[in-house]
């Protein structure tokens, strides 16, 4: 499963979309709109994605976790749109025989995706706006021109 929605994500049906009778550990993270960032107290956060290439991207990652670990099974889903403070923005799971090697998978796969995926988001607080560039590239968090 790898998706880019634009309503809730059912988390529960990302873990089992990788439930595997040979899997020993299922690893989730759910990434959730928090209510500050920088000091600033934040009102909701806005997506935008390219959704065709985040899911070949996905799909790299997921090629990626195989080859460094035991794995059998990895599930993506991104939201797109307006979310408020506690909705999850993306949500992943990882089954694996054993434990620790679904805990380092499932690390590296919202590292990786954070860094190569194409979503952009956009922070919205009390009294300004901008948007957060890809957390690998040396200028993430930009202002946005004519935005104070």
């Amino acid at each position: 499963m790898f998706e880019i929605v634009e309503h809730a994500i059912d988390e529960r049906a990302v873990a089992a979309a990788v439930a595997d009778p040979g899997a020993g550990a299922i690893c989730t993270f759910s990434g959730v709109v928090r209510d500050n960032s920088k000091g600033k107290r934040v009102l909701y956060l806005e997506y935008e994605a390219y959704p065709e290439m985040a899911i070949k991207q996905m799909q790299q990652i997921a090629a990626e976790m195989r080859e460094r670990w035991t794995i059998m099974r990895v599930a993506m889903v991104h939201r797109t749109g307006r979310l408020e403070v506690g909705e999850a923005s993306v949500c992943l799971a990882v089954s694996s025989p054993h434990r620790g090697e679904a805990f380092e998978a499932c690390r590296y796969a919202i590292d990786r995706l954070k860094q190569t995926v194409p979503v952009w988001k956009k922070e919205v607080w009390e009294g300004g706006e901008y948007w957060v560039g890809w957390e690998g590239t040396p200028d993430a968090a930009q202002p946005v021109p004519g935005i104070k």
